[in-house]
């Protein structure tokens, strides 16, 4: 019914600067200095930074050189994603005691509905404030929240106070809420589109509601509907507790760039090796494989083949894999090849609830 998502009551958890505070946790020693989990001064990509890292202005996905530049004392540290996956499954066990309608989107943050809740509490605002404490207290990190009765607004409200904080947007403020907002900060408005929208002089939220749907649809695509709608706090998407994997990947970034197709078939083999553990730990397959380039100008560049049949062989990713890395020359030296699957068994088989982003 119509009305019914008007009155849901969901809370979106977002744990703060959460490898860098895993590793901080059990290495007391990388407290209050600036680290960034993967990468190095030399190659490599930043996973994630701590708090202490962002203030020089350090960001995952930010090349290891250019983050040295900006944080000369900069600690990097290993990624440990087994840890972060234990300690996610303790944080999702904790959000399990409240409500079954748990939608994780990755190891860090997940969407719940305590519209109706095994504690019975009406407020899902006292609701947050617990499970960020229980987090705090039984686990040790601390986690930022938003809660309002639409996924969008829930997760745009969890970064007003972070860390280690919480903001709550009733149906009644949505709108007054939204209109204030600088556009950037909308969910699913990256750099790109909000670059597009200040052109054409929309700033903030109530420049967006300003706009009719047929200009935004005119200038932004099939987006454009989506923006109208959700300026005005409509969004009908339910929290749903199990999410069909769409793709299951594996990807690896080199040491030094290479030039040898030779020797990045050597390492596809690695790729494809640890890919068919990963499927074949939840009983995935899938039809469509897709080799990801990443050169060493940082271009990215994808190649993907539809098979007939389903797959989750070593062998049959690889030797797919290598007909798409042969398919046409490369553009220049490669710094991170992978592989991933789609295309999957789940939508007709059955649903699994799964980490879909891997780092190798």
């Amino acid at each position: 019914m119509e009305t019914d998502w008007r009155q849901r009551k969901i809370i979106h958890i977002d744990m703060d600067a959460f490898y860098a505070s895993v590793e901080q946790m059990d290495f007391p020693e990388l407290k209050g200095k600036p680290i960034a989990v993967g990468g190095s001064e030399v190659r490599g990509v930043v996973s994630a930074a701590s708090y202490e890292a962002r203030k020089f202005g350090v960001r995952s996905a930010m090349s290891g050189v250019q983050a040295k530049r900006l944080c000369p004392d900069l600690i990097f540290v290993r990624p440990r994603f087994d840890r972060y996956t234990e300690i996610s499954k303790r944080i999702r066990a904790i959000f399990r005691e409240y409500t079954d309608l748990v939608e994780p989107l990755s190891l860090d943050e997940a969407y719940l509905d305590v519209t109706v809740n095994k504690k019975g509490n009406p407020s899902a605002t006292l609701i947050a404030q617990e499970i960020r404490q229980r987090i705090f207290d039984e686990i040790g990190l601390t986690a930022s929240a938003g809660i309002s009765n639409t996924k969008f607004v829930a997760k745009v409200a969890s970064d007003y106070n972070k860390p280690n904080g919480q903001k709550t947007v009733p149906p009644d403020e949505v709108e007054a809420f939204l209109e204030v907002l600088d556009i950037k900060k909308f969910y699913g408005i990256g750099k790109v589109t909000a670059e597009k929208m200040y052109h054409h002089g929309i700033f903030t939220g109530a420049d967006l509601k300003a706009r009719s749907r047929v200009y935004l649809e005119e200038h932004f695509g099939k987006s454009g509907g989506f923006y109208y709608n959700i300026v005005r706090g409509i969004h009908y998407s339910e929290v749903k507790p199990n999410r069909v994997s769409k793709s299951v990947a594996a990807e690896h970034t080199f040491e030094e760039n290479l030039t040898s197709e030779l020797f990045m078939e050597e390492r596809l083999a690695h790729i494809a090796e640890t890919l068919e553990r990963r499927l074949k730990k939840y009983s995935i397959s899938g039809k469509t494989v897709t080799l990801k380039i990443k050169y060493s100008d940082f271009t990215t560049q994808t190649r993907s083949k539809t098979l007939p049949y389903y797959i989750s062989d070593k062998g049959l990713l690889l030797e797919t894999a290598k007909e798409l890395l042969f398919q046409e020359r490369l553009k220049e030296s490669v710094r991170l090849l992978g592989i991933s699957l789609s295309n999957l068994n789940t939508e007709v088989k059955k649903t699994v609830v799964v980490q879909l982003k891997f780092a190798f």
